[in-house]
C-alpha cells in the first residue's frame, strides 16, 4: 500500500506539471499580413471579440474567429482578455442573441483552422498558440 500511494502521488505531481505548461501555453492575436494593423491593446481585442465594435483600431472592419466552445484556449483567451469565465461568455452572448444586438464570432474547430481563416481574409482576427505562428500571420497582441 505504501509504495502504491508513492506511485500516486508521482502520479498526480506529474498531471499537475502538465497541466501548468498547458495553461502557460503563450497566447497571441493575429490577422493577416495584409491587414495593416501592428499592435491592438487587449481592450481593442476585448471590444472587437464582444462585438462592442465592429472595427479595427484605424476603421477598417474587423471580423473575429474564435475557437470552438469548451476548447482549453478559448476559455484562456476569454479569461485573460475580457475577464469573463466560459458560463459569463455564453450568457453575454445569449443575451445579445436574444435582444438582436449581436452574434457571437464564428468558430473553428482548432488553432490550424483559426490560422487558415485568418491568414485568407485581410479583415479577420483570431487567437492561436505562440507556438503556432508562422509566415502566413501577423501576431498583434501577446496575451499573457
Amino acid at each position: 500500500m505504501h509504495i502504491t500511494r508513492k506511485v500516486n502521488l508521482g502520479l498526480a505531481a506529474l498531471a499537475l506539471c502538465v497541466t501548468s505548461a498547458a495553461a502557460r501555453a503563450e497566447l497571441v492575436v493575429i490577422v493577416s499580413p495584409k491587414n495593416p494593423t501592428s499592435t491592438i491593446s487587449v481592450e481593442q481585442a476585448a471590444d472587437i471579440f464582444l462585438a462592442s465594435t465592429s472595427t479595427f483600431p484605424a476603421g477598417a472592419p474587423a471580423t473575429p474567429i474564435n475557437l470552438a466552445e469548451g476548447a482549453s484556449l478559448r476559455d484562456e483567451f476569454y479569461s485573460k482578455v475580457t475577464g469573463k469565465s466560459p458560463a459569463q461568455v455564453k450568457g453575454y452572448w445569449s443575451k445579445l442573441i436574444f435582444t438582436g444586438k449581436g452574434r457571437p464570432p464564428k468558430e473553428e474547430p482548432d488553432s490550424a483552422t483559426v490560422k487558415k481563416m485568418v491568414a485568407d481574409n485581410p479583415n479577420a482576427i483570431g487567437y492561436i498558440e505562440k507556438s503556432a505562428v508562422d509566415g502566413s500571420v501577423k501576431v498583434i497582441l501577446t496575451v499573457r
